[in-house]
This record gives structure tokens, C-alpha cells and sequence, in this order.
């Protein structure tokens, strides 16, 4: 049984309808994440879980009892959940002891003492408790936040955007330790994020929000290599579409060549198969385009953007369409120069022609996709 069901949620500010049926599971350990734009509906759904939020429709559940639906909503405070908010919401006039013990009052002296140095240990603050959050670092302040909302022993817990507030090199490091500690503690965990970055780090099911409405919810591979709508095709990830055209169900012809599609074509665009001729938008992702001198296909270096240990490379094709390509940092190219490319695709990921009348040119049939 799932810890943690949404089952076709709505919520209304007014007649702005914020949340739209959305319905999910999360297994009891799992991290999950909500990922989407801001205004996307993702905080109102964490506040809706929190028990912050009544509902409009639908009904939530955690551990298999019904915490909230229309007409009934369990007090947040007694859902046993713990918050991790954007701004780390720590007492001031509190050390890091004081924050911790905050909710544990119920406990003997001895006991409250003991878990909070458990978790100063568990986040990584062992002999720091007698700090104040004043005196902590952005990192060290969110780990007091973490261990408070883990310190009465939640059945779930929530961040809401926990990382936003960090800058990048920490906020990555942050999110893979936060990971780490909650594995380790087997806490079932949902998150609200619009880095992608962030949610692929700690998650391991994100839903993708949009318009309030839940467009994927999957794995951060599937969301990546198999995204079930154009949105989450464009949010998740960099790449470009280009026009292509069905040769039959699993054969799809762009520019660049003929990609070969292990699924039917038409699964993507909701429809019961692609005929041939069926126009179509073909997504290409900076790791589906190879630098390869040996081969005839060129493409011109109009940008380029250094990332260490590698450059991602925008490149026009003859056609005027533009590409990415991830490439090893020591193939340094000039911008105007002509490298040579070919296609690496794994999975083809097309969805219905946006353009009318898109063509393709017809010496991209020479070259055959791996």
C-alpha cells in the first residue's frame, strides 16, 4: 500500500482553479518530488498534504487514513508531518539545540537531549548546537532545519523549495546529503522544487506540474528519454525540436537522417499509429548529437557555452535549423567553423507537427540513426 495517495485533488483560489485532479502515490521510503514552473500549482499541493490547504475535490491519504477531503481535514498538527520551508523558518533567539528540541517538550529531559545529538550527528553538526542561526552558515541552517522537522519522527516529510535560498555549488552537494540522510533513515519524503538539477539529485519519482494539472509522473530517466507530453518534452532537460516526417509506425525522417523508434510513433502523440507522411516534431537532445570528424554530416558553430569538462555547442544545420551538442571540452571549435556530427538517438521522442507544411530535406535518407 502506498504511504502517501493523492486521488484526483483539486483546489480553488476563487475561480482560479490551482489544482486540477491530480492523483499520485508514494511508497513508504521513497523520495518523491513535485517539479514545475513557478505559479504551476506544486506549492499549493504540498500545502494541501500539509493539511494548510482544504480541499475542493478529491481526498488524500497517508498510511491508508483519509487526512483530508472535501467537508474534512485533519489538523496539520495531528498528521505527524515534518516541514522543511524555503527560508528555513528557524527561532532566532533559539542555539541549534533550542530548534531541534522545539517539538519534542513531550519527552524526559534525557531522552530530548540524546535525539537531539543524534540528529546534530545524522546533518553533519556535531559539537555546533550551541550556535545560534546568526552564526551558521546558508548549509549548516538548513540542516537545523532538517533535523527539527525530523526530530519528532514524522511519518512524512515535506521541503518545500529546501535548497533555493543556496548558491549552486552548495545547493548540489546539500541535496545529495539530504538524499543520503533520508535513505538512511528510510523517511518518506516529497519535495517541491522548480530546478530540475535539484529534483534528479534527490528524487526518485517526480511529477511534472503544469496549469495545475500533473502532466508525468515517473522516473527522472523516463522523464528525461520518454516524456509523455511536449511540455515536459521542452521543461525537462535542453534540446530542439525539428520537423520531421513518419516513413511508416516507427521510422521517422529528419534533416539529419532516419531515426528507427523501438515504441510506435503514434504512442506519443495519442493517436492509434503514425501513417506515412505524418508530419511531425522530432526532439533532440544535446547527447543524441555526436562530434565525429569522419563524418560527412556538418554543422556550423554559431555558440558555445564551457562547462569544464565539456562544451555545449549550438550548431546550424544547412537547412538554417539549429542544434545542441554536448562535446568533450578538448574539442575546442571556433565559432563559424564546420565540425562534423552524426546521431547517436536511444529513443525517439515525437509528438505532432506544430508547423504546417514543415519539410525535410531529402538527403537526410542517406544516414541512419543507431
Amino acid at each position: 500500500m502506498p504511504h502517501l495517495e493523492l486521488d484526483h485533488v483539486s483546489q480553488r483560489y476563487g475561480r482560479n482553479t490551482v489544482v486540477n485532479g491530480v492523483s499520485l502515490a508514494v511508497e513508504a521510503g521513497s523520495i518523491a518530488c513535485l517539479l514545475g514552473p513557478s505559479g504551476c500549482g506544486k506549492t499549493t499541493l504540498l500545502r494541501c498534504i500539509a493539511g494548510f490547504e482544504p480541499l475542493l475535490g478529491g481526498e488524500i491519504r497517508i498510511a491508508g487514513a483519509v487526512v483530508s477531503r472535501p467537508g474534512f481535514s485533519l489538523p496539520p498538527e495531528k498528521r505527524r508531518i515534518g516541514m522543511v520551508f524555503q527560508d528555513y523558518a528557524l527561532f532566532p533567539h533559539l542555539t541549534a539545540v533550542g530548534n531541534i528540541a522545539f517539538g519534542l517538550d513531550a519527552l524526559p529531559r534525557g531522552e530530548r537531549q540524546a535525539r537531539v545529538e543524534e540528529l546534530l550527528a545524522i546533518v553533519g553538526l556535531a559539537g555546533q548546537g550551541s550556535r545560534y542561526p546568526h552564526e551558521l552558515s546558508g548549509g549548516q541552517q538548513q540542516r537545523v532545519a532538517l533535523a527539527r522537522a525530523l526530530a519528532p519522527q514524522p511519518q512524512l516529510l515535506l521541503l518545500d523549495e529546501p535548497f533555493s535560498n543556496l548558491d549552486v555549488e552548495l545547493r548540489e552537494r546539500l541535496s545529495l546529503e539530504v538524499r543520503d540522510i533520508l535513505k538512511r533513515l528510510a523517511i518518506t519524503a516529497v519535495l517541491v522544487t522548480h530546478d530540475q538539477n535539484e529534483a534528479f539529485a534527490i528524487a526518485d519519482e517526480i511529477g511534472v506540474v503544469h496549469g495545475g494539472q500533473l502532466q508525468q509522473w515517473d522516473t527522472p530517466y523516463k522523464l528525461y528519454h520518454r516524456p509523455a507530453g511536449r511540455f515536459v518534452a521542452d521543461f525537462v532537460g535542453k534540446g530542439v525540436f525539428l520537423p520531421g516526417v513518419a516513413l511508416d509506425g516507427r521510422q521517422v525522417q529528419i534533416e539529419l537522417g532516419i531515426l528507427e523508434s523501438e515504441l510506435p510513433l503514434g504512442c506519443r502523440s495519442g493517436c492509434a499509429g503514425c501513417a506515412q507522411n505524418c508530419h511531425l516534431d522530432v526532439l533532440l537532445r544535446p547527447d543524441d548529437i555526436v562530434h565525429d570528424d569522419a563524418s560527412a554530416l556538418r554543422a556550423e558553430v554559431t555558440n558555445k557555452a564551457f562547462r569544464g569538462a565539456d562544451i555545449l555547442y549550438t550548431l546550424r544545420l544547412p537547412s538554417g535549423a539549429e542544434l545542441l551538442s554536448l562535446v568533450p571540452s578538448h574539442h575546442n571549435h571556433a565559432l563559424g567553423e564546420l565540425i562534423g556530427i552524426r546521431l547517436d538517438v536511444d529513443h525517439v521522442v515525437a509528438f505532432p507537427s506544430e508547423q504546417t507544411g514543415a519539410t525535410v530535406p531529402e538527403a537526410a535518407s542517406r544516414v541512419k540513426a543507431a
